[in-house]
């Protein structure tokens, strides 16, 4: 597992989904690459916000036994366009125990790496778990500035959150937490106030694809994205009927009762408006932003796994994530899925 700032991949966790012919060799290759990703690129690669991919891509590889030629040149074409880290304000890391400080410096890019060494400090004195609990899951406005940011940016930092756990790396834990503090928090208000929304119906629950459908019949919801938005669910959703997204998101419910039954729902859903939403004869393609909701998925098996989670928070993480892939499918004009195009889809080449 190695430390709160050395990865060490071990072939005892090698990912949720992974083939059986990995080898210690693509482990230690892997895990050097991983580390200087980890000591020399800030999680941004441009001050646009956009994502250094670095983690996601060789951890993927690993999974999927790529060999250590092959992990070493896909790692060497990513940092060609990479940015390095910030120098540390030791000061300020220092501050950063004051939760007044700590709000202080978030939604700035700047601050990425004094918020990573911040988080291994964390780590190292109390056991990635703990910090977990602490600063995402504790009733105080310091966690829940942190949890809702791990939504921000089409979901980056919770994926990446899950790349750490999955894998056992308290350092790419380190990022995630360092990278949602670096996000603005505008998707914010609408998981708060859609969750309050469903606490206080006391409706029973509508499952994801009868939303789904009631998105796609709602003219105002379905247009409320415009072509020329910078964000489709920021400037589209969310200025023009965050109402209607509201009353709509607010009929999917999460017990703790029903944790394992809903993650399954949830990954069905987000894989069945991403695969279907094509549209023949022209080819098959899948959207970018569609996508993410199927990446981040994955990892919420690992999240139900984790005894050190309580069950009301994993239903909090699960309920936030259903409520965010209904913005994202309403954001890009919610297509009807065709799930002919999933069932009767034949492979180019055997074993796809």
């Amino acid at each position: 597992m190695g430390s709160a700032s050395q990865i060490q991949l071990s072939l005892d966790h090698c990912g949720e989904f992974h083939v059986g012919s990995i080898t210690q060799e693509s482990a230690a290759t892997a895990s050097q690459v991983l580390q200087e990703n980890h000591e020399n690129y800030h999680i941004f690669f441009n001050q646009s916000g956009f994502h250094n991919h670095i983690a996601h891509h060789i951890l993927t590889l690993f999974a999927l036994g790529a060999s250590p030629s092959a992990i070493q040149r896909q790692y060497a074409n990513n940092t060609s366009y990479q940015r390095p880290h910030q120098p540390v304000d030791n000061d300020i890391v220092a501050q950063l125990q004051d939760p007044e400080v700590f709000t202080k410096y978030l939604d700035q890019e700047r601050y990425y790496h004094d918020y990573l060494i911040f988080f291994q400090n964390e780590i190292e004195k109390k056991g990635y778990q703990e910090v977990i609990n602490e600063y995402m899951f504790k009733d105080d406005d310091r966690a829940k500035a942190i949890l809702v940011r791990m939504y921000a940016g089409f979901l980056h930092p919770l994926i990446h959150l899950g790349f750490g756990v999955e894998f056992h790396q308290p350092p790419i834990i380190a990022e995630a937490l360092a990278q949602a503090a670096a996000h603005d928090a505008w998707i914010g208000p609408y998981l708060l106030k859609t969750e309050e929304a469903a606490q206080s119906s006391h409706r029973s629950s509508k499952s994801l694809v009868e939303i789904l459908d009631q998105i796609r019949a709602d003219p105002k919801l379905r247009n409320a994205a415009h072509w020329d938005d910078g964000n489709k669910i920021r400037d589209g959703i969310l200025a023009r009927a965050p109402d209607e997204m509201i009353k709509y998101a607010s009929q999917w419910t999460v017990d703790e009762e029903e944790l394992d039954l809903k993650t399954a729902e949830m990954i069905n859903a987000a894989v069945y408006f991403t695969g279907g939403a094509q549209h023949p004869p022209k080819q098959i393609k899948f959207d970018f932003y569609y996508m993410h909701c199927v990446n981040c998925s994955i990892f919420f098996s690992s999240f139900l796994r984790a005894a050190w989670i309580p069950p009301v928070q994993k239903a909090r993480l699960l309920r936030f994530k259903g409520y965010l892939d209904l913005a994202m499918y309403a954001s890009r004009r919610a297509p009807e899925p065709l799930l002919d195009e999933i069932v009767e889809y034949v492979p180019k080449r055997r074993g796809e």
